[in-house]
């Protein structure tokens, strides 16, 4: 029989980070005098899947003082990650009743590094089979790109396979790769569309009777 397979985004589905990642970028970018919103934030990054550092070209600056930018934006966004940065609420809980019953990945876009450094603090790394980051694709959400390469790389039956997400790029990049994803809005973009979704959760252990198989949920 085969295996079901859960395969979770990162930022925003098992760490409270995305909030963290917009209060950087709109730190930093004012400091050239624009003022990034929440509704252009996650027009940007959690629909399109852009950088909004890219905004930066409005006030005319080269790439070499736009990749600058962005290094900068990182340092702040690695401090809020070790001061402020949690666990969201039902992870850990959720991962350890799936532990052992199903087979669990993570398909995210952020980096290695920060993705690390997240996880030397929340012990949840454990509980996953493998790890993809932004570096093991080419192109990165909404592209299908990241999924496909978790079901080839890791031989898993798409058939068999659930995503998990919380914004409008991650679920469109599921659909595009023939995933059926669930989706826990977080407050960053609970007003967003999530057409086709499988189902919108309120919290993430709404997802253990769907993913765990019949013979395994019915002796919860």
């Amino acid at each position: 029989m085969v295996q079901t397979a859960v395969l979770f985004d990162n930022d925003g589905v098992l760490v409270d980070s995305e909030i963290l990642f917009f209060r950087a970028s709109r730190e930093i970018l004012a400091e050239i005098g624009l003022d990034l919103s929440l509704e252009i934030y996650r027009q940007i990054t959690l629909v399109e899947g852009g950088s909004s550092i890219e905004l930066a070209n409005q006030k005319g600056l080269d790439r070499q003082a736009i990749e600058a930018l962005r290094q900068k934006r990182n340092r702040v966004y690695e401090h809020l990650l070790v001061s402020e940065m949690r666990i969201c609420d039902g992870v850990e809980e959720t991962l350890h009743t799936l532990h052992g019953r199903v087979r669990m990945g993570v398909v995210s876009s952020t980096s290695r590094s920060h993705f690390d450094l997240i996880h030397a603090q929340t012990g949840l790394r454990r509980y996953f089979d493998f790890v993809l980051t932004r570096e093991n694709y080419e192109r990165l959400k909404p592209d299908p790109d990241p999924y496909l390469t978790a079901v080839q790389r890791y031989g898993l039956d798409s058939g068999s396979c659930w995503v998990v997400e919380d914004t409008e790029r991650g679920l469109k990049s599921a659909q595009a790769a023939g995933l059926p994803c669930l989706v826990v809005p977080t407050d960053l973009n609970r007003g967003s569309a999530f057409s086709g979704a499988y189902r919108v959760l309120s919290s993430i252990r709404e997802i253990l009777p769907i993913v765990l198989p019949p013979e395994q949920s019915s002796h919860n």
